[in-house]
């Protein structure tokens, strides 16, 4: 067994993965990926199983926390998800939970793309975290109006995927994985004009915001590669001016009841 160093490890459940090509969309999404295809899974079942899967890939005999992954009608559409969420909601967490009174984790949640789907669950189990991607960043505050408050009540703590909104608050243009749309692309620019009248990349700001709010406990920037994550490193360790935000907040760029950093 790997020596645990002084970390927090988080893996996910309910995607497992099956010898064999996957669909076209599926390789056109991972092109160099392995010879195998996801079979989405959220049974008691299929949790536990992913869970060992993940320990055995991973060398190790627990890990700290277990995150139920992409449940939500973004990846499964509408029809797919009526099938997938109630599955989750009742063997899938009855897994979670075990697994969590058992300490073989100490925590449990779902790392998903949609505020409504963790609104969702916040009735069917006692969870400890959220893993919510692209949601809460420096281009979209909603969910702080009505799942971030909801979430403090209960002890929760959000984990913030997505920071740079897969692309398009990091110089690209793709946006929830895909052509961002023009409404999309002005408020950027609107956020990037003020960035450029400090000298701050644009980057850097929206590495740093999420951080502002006191429920968010990690950002997942998502490097893919070591040049990329001494980017990373860069933005998060360059001073930022409290005036940056401020004036995104007097432009409508962003919430004007959103936490920020140094506050």
């Amino acid at each position: 067994m790997r020596a645990r160093a002084d970390y927090v490890l988080s893996t996910k459940a309910g995607r497992l993965l099956s010898p064999g090509k996957g669909s076209e969309a599926e390789r056109a999404d991972w092109p160099v990926g392995l010879p195998f295809h996801p079979v989405y899974d959220y049974s008691y079942d299929g949790v536990m199983r992913s869970f060992e899967d993940s320990l055995q890939r991973l060398g190790l005999a627990r890990i700290d926390i277990l995150l139920l992954h992409d449940i939500g009608e973004m990846t499964h559409g509408e029809a797919g998800n009526a099938l997938h969420f109630p599955q989750a909601m009742s063997g899938g967490y009855k897994a979670l939970d075990e697994l969590r009174r058992n300490g073989d984790v100490r925590a449990i949640g779902m790392g998903v793309n949609e505020k409504e789907v963790c609104q969702a669950a916040m009735d069917h189990g006692d969870w400890d975290v959220f893993l919510l991607a692209g949601r809460y960043t420096l281009l979209e505050q909603g969910p702080m109006h009505d799942l971030m408050p909801a979430m403090e009540k209960r002890g929760m703590s959000m984990i913030l995927g997505g920071p740079f909104n897969s692309g398009i608050l990091a110089g690209g243009d793709t946006w929830n994985y895909g052509q961002a749309p023009v409404d999309v692309v002005e408020r950027v620019g609107k956020i990037k004009a003020v960035c450029a009248a400090y000298s701050v990349p644009l980057p850097a700001a929206a590495l740093q915001f999420p951080l502002g709010h006191k429920l968010v406990s990690s950002v997942i920037p998502g490097p893919r590669s070591a040049a990329e994550m001494q980017g990373i490193l860069d933005w998060w360790s360059l001073e930022i001016p409290a005036g940056l935000w401020s004036d995104l907040k007097a432009e409508g760029a962003i919430d004007v009841d959103a936490p920020l950093p140094g506050s």
